[in-house]
């Protein structure tokens, strides 16, 4: 995927978690991703504990966060 189409999964509205960016059609933050991926889960994990996620989209959050 290219930049332009991570930067599309990544969403900002403000009625949806305080405006904070989320994975499209979530309300999972990208600071979520963040946090589960510093303590040290793997993408499996998280893709587990949110069914709703895809790899792309934690690709796409730490695309963002770069």
């Amino acid at each position: 995927m290219t930049d332009e189409e991570y930067k599309g999964m990544i969403v900002s509205d403000p009625s949806v978690m305080m405006g904070k960016p989320v994975v499209a059609g979530t309300r999972i933050t990208v600071e979520q991703i963040l946090e589960k991926l510093a303590a040290g889960e793997t993408f499996e994990q998280i893709l587990a504990a949110h069914p709703r996620l895809t790899q792309e989209a934690i690709k796409a959050a730490l695309e963002i966060a770069d």
